[in-house]
């Protein structure tokens, strides 16, 4: 089934960092919000980084000059299975890297690095630092991990 991407970036001319998956969940688009799976590990994993419980997602991503978005436009794809997405239209970029001075891009998971650097890459020549999925089908990853990996964003923020 070909799903469309319809969330719209959270992002402001103060981002620095970027962090994309590949697509939002079923889930997420059910929300209307990203990483919004009850048993996705993001929001858990960016709480213990910033020592502090995050309320409302949005500001806090845009308060800590995060942007969030994906690589992928439209796809076909299976439930919520990365492993299933084929048929990629890549999302423009360039929406959030012309207002904002981002000064690194992180990807989500294999298959988010792996469209960025299929899709992405060649258009923007900006490296990104693969970061292991917080996605409850990455189950093998412990919370502590993803916490100790995360924290590479800090030094960009």
């Amino acid at each position: 089934m070909r799903v469309f991407h319809e969330l719209p970036p959270v992002f402001d001319e103060n981002s620095k960092v970027l962090i994309l998956g590949s697509l939002p969940s079923v889930k997420s688009r059910e929300v209307g919000f990203y990483y919004m799976h009850p048993q996705n590990r993001f929001w858990r994993v960016l709480e213990e980084i910033f020592k502090e419980k995050i309320e409302d997602k949005k500001e806090f991503c845009l308060t800590h000059h995060i942007a969030l978005w994906d690589t992928c436009a439209s796809c076909e794809i299976t439930s919520s299975s990365d492993s299933s997405i084929k048929n990629i239209v890549p999302n423009d970029l360039s929406l959030i890297l012309k207002k904002a001075n981002i000064v690194q891009i992180f990807t989500t998971g294999k298959k988010a690095h792996e469209i960025y650097q299929k899709y992405l890459y060649p258009v923007y020549k900006k490296e990104d630092i693969c970061l292991s999925s917080t996605s409850p089908a990455n189950a093998k990853k412990k919370l502590e991990d993803l916490v100790e990996e995360y924290k590479k964003i800090i030094k960009f923020l």
